[in-house]
Parts: C-alpha cells; structure tokens; sequence
C-alpha cells in the first residue's frame, strides 16, 4: 500500500492561506523573496524535500510571519504513512 504521505513527511506548508490573508501573489512573493515562481509553487504544494533557513527567513519578512505560521506538523500523516 501507498504511503498517504508525500515523501514521508507530515510537514504542511500553508503558503496559500498566508498569500490569500495578504493579497499578495506568488510572483508577487517570488520577487519579494528572490525565488523562483516554480520553487515557490514547489513548495506551495508540499512536494519540496527541504527549505533553506535562509530562504525561511526571506519568506518571514515578506510575510510578516513567523515559521509556524508558514509551517506546521501533521503527526496524524505519518503514522497513517507507516502503517502500510
């Protein structure tokens, strides 16, 4: 059986919710923060394998956030992944 979780994590990025709240947009951010549109939309989806403390950062500022506000953990996911 398939893990229910991407790459076996349970990190859920909540990029969407944070641009939505802001009215802002990834090409938007991407300018902002120096990264491209494709790595954001990479990460945006959750299919990045990891992130940069620095590229975190850069996208705090431009957010006006905090990590565990772009970042939170899904325990529920993993322990469904491993069960296969």
């Amino acid at each position: 059986m398939p893990p229910t979780v991407p790459d076996g994590h349970a990190i859920v990025i909540h990029l969407d919710e944070l641009l939505a709240e802001r009215d802002m947009t990834l090409t938007e951010l991407s300018e902002r923060v120096g990264v491209s549109v494709v790595n954001l939309s990479i990460l945006k989806n959750g299919h990045a394998r990891a992130i940069r403390f620095s590229t975190l950062t850069r996208l705090c500022e431009a957010l006006g956030c905090q990590p565990g506000d772009l970042l939170s953990h899904d325990g529920m996911g993993v322990e469904a992944g491993r069960a296969g």
